[in-house]
C-alpha cells in the first residue's frame, strides 16, 4: 500500500484524490511516520453488488394492483 506524508498530501490533495480514484489503490497518509488516515476510492463496495441479489426468491400470486383489504381492517367494520 502506498504511503504519503500529511505535508505532501496537503500540497497535492486534489491530484492525489484523482489518482487514487483512477488507480483504485488505497493510500495511507502518515503524520510523523505513523498512519493517520486511509484514502480509498469512493464507490467500491467490498460486499459486492446488492441489486438483484434476491432475484427469483419471491413469487407474486394474485392481483397486486387492485387489492381490497376493507374486510381485514377493524375501523372499516
Amino acid at each position: 500500500m502506498e504511503q504519503m506524508t500529511i505535508t505532501e498530501f496537503k500540497a497535492r490533495c486534489i491530484a492525489v484524490l484523482k489518482e487514487v480514484q483512477a488507480s483504485g489503490r488505497p493510500l495511507v497518509v502518515t503524520l510523523r511516520g505513523r498512519p493517520l488516515a486511509r484514502v480509498e476510492p469512493a464507490g467500491t463496495d467490498p460486499d459486492g453488488p446488492r441489486l438483484g441479489v434476491r432475484e427469483g426468491d419471491m413469487k407474486i400470486r394474485g392481483d397486486i394492483v387492485s387489492c381490497d383489504f376493507t374486510d381485514e381492517w377493524e375501523m372499516e367494520r
